[in-house]
């Protein structure tokens, strides 16, 4: 004979252990299995310890279920940005074409600390100009200067 009341006694021992809008669903889970095991069991009344392991093997397996569904969302789906305004998430998505403001703001701060000299070689070779020789020793002298800082020396 089957003792449904020690099993929902024990399943709402377990049921907080789930996702708040899955413990109803978790708790009918776990009196089902007490009671499949207790039928496979034969004749044999189920011990306390036995039940407990039954309702934590369901966990276990609620868990590993919930783990393995894959999260689904939707483009049009309102989210929150960074302003606090509600947005549809497919406009979030970056653009290919779009100007990097972060690295355009990083090359214009680096670009002001750069010697003047150094950024009108930048544009005769951006331009396809051929440099003289003095340019382009001062360019030769200046990525080596760069390379030293950057280089980490290993200790022997």
């Amino acid at each position: 004979m089957l003792d449904w009341q020690k099993y929902i006694k024990i399943a709402d021992k377990f049921q907080h252990k789930a996702r708040f809008e899955d413990r109803e669903d978790l708790r009918q889970d776990i009196i089902i299995r007490l009671a499949e095991v207790a039928t496979n069991n034969g004749h044999k009344q189920l011990t306390e310890g036995a039940m407990y392991r039954v309702a934590s093997y369901a966990i276990m397996e609620y868990w590993h279920n919930l783990k393995r569904q894959p999260t689904l969302l939707s483009l049009n789906e309102e989210v929150e940005d960074s302003e606090g305004n509600l947005i549809e998430l497919y406009q979030t998505l970056a653009d290919d074409k779009a100007i990097n403001l972060d690295d355009w703001l990083d090359c214009k701060t680096w670009l002001k600390g750069c010697p003047q000299r150094l950024v009108r070689i930048a544009f005769k070779r951006a331009y396809g100009k051929p440099l003289n020789h003095k340019e382009q020793l001062f360019l030769s002298r200046y990525r080596q200067k760069e390379l030293a800082k950057r280089q980490k020396t290993l200790p022997l």
